[in-house]
């Protein structure tokens, strides 16, 4: 089969490993140019195609261009009717917004910067954030006799759940942590492990003891 397009991205990413997740499951092939930040996305053949500079996107045979993670893994896996995709709709942005956002607020006082001076009142804040979030979908699950968030088998909403869930493993969710969502847990596994993906998955970076304070990346 050949390639539907040229996906440009970085293999540690999350999106990364969402949007190759749904190219197998769909039997989908896409072509992958590796990006070294700040050097590849920032070469005249790159900002021609993409000029906001951000990875990863996507041009299909065509030529017809995406950016950002979700909507590229969107264009392959929705649901099998309107409903359907309104839920999936509903938990990718939960995902991305309600655990995504808090971890990415922690991670830039602790690591990155990007939130100010690490003070222990802010970097609270984003735990209690993360910790409503986590509790409210362990709870949803639990209505979930397939263990899935939205039908029978995996859809895009599974896959942006584990990506937030993988990098909240390897920062905030240490294993004491871990042990307080165990159907999150299970959720993550049994998405990750289906044998068409789990190339791209791992509990490798998940940390034993949460961080929970200034570091260098």
């Amino acid at each position: 089969m050949a390639p539907i397009g040229t996906l440009w991205s970085s293999a540690r990413q999350r999106q990364t490993k969402v949007i190759l997740s749904v190219a197998a499951i769909n039997g989908l092939e896409l072509h992958q140019i590796p990006v070294e930040f700040g050097v590849t996305n920032k070469s005249p053949e790159f900002l021609s195609k993409f000029p906001y500079a951000k990875i990863p996107v996507f041009e299909d045979s065509e030529g017809w261009t995406l950016i950002e993670g979700a909507p590229i893994a969107r264009y392959h896996l929705l649901g099998s009717n309107a409903k359907e995709a309104a839920l999936i709709d509903q938990w990718i942005h939960f995902a991305e917004h309600e655990i995504g956002g808090p971890l990415w607020g922690a991670l830039g006082f602790i690591r990155y910067g990007f939130s100010g001076p690490f003070t222990r009142e802010g970097f609270d804040k984003q735990i209690e954030r993360l910790v409503r979030a986590l509790t409210y979908v362990e709870s949803y699950l639990a209505t979930r006799p397939s263990g899935y968030l939205v039908g029978n088998s995996v859809t895009l909403a599974d896959l942006v759940l584990a990506g937030v869930i993988l990098g909240s493993a390897s920062v905030s969710l240490g294993a004491a942590e871990r042990a307080q969502y165990p159907l999150i847990f299970a959720h993550y596994a049994k998405v990750t492990e289906d044998e068409r993906i789990k190339q791209y998955w791992s509990t490798e970076d998940f940390v034993e003891v949460a961080i929970t304070g200034p570091q260098t990346a």
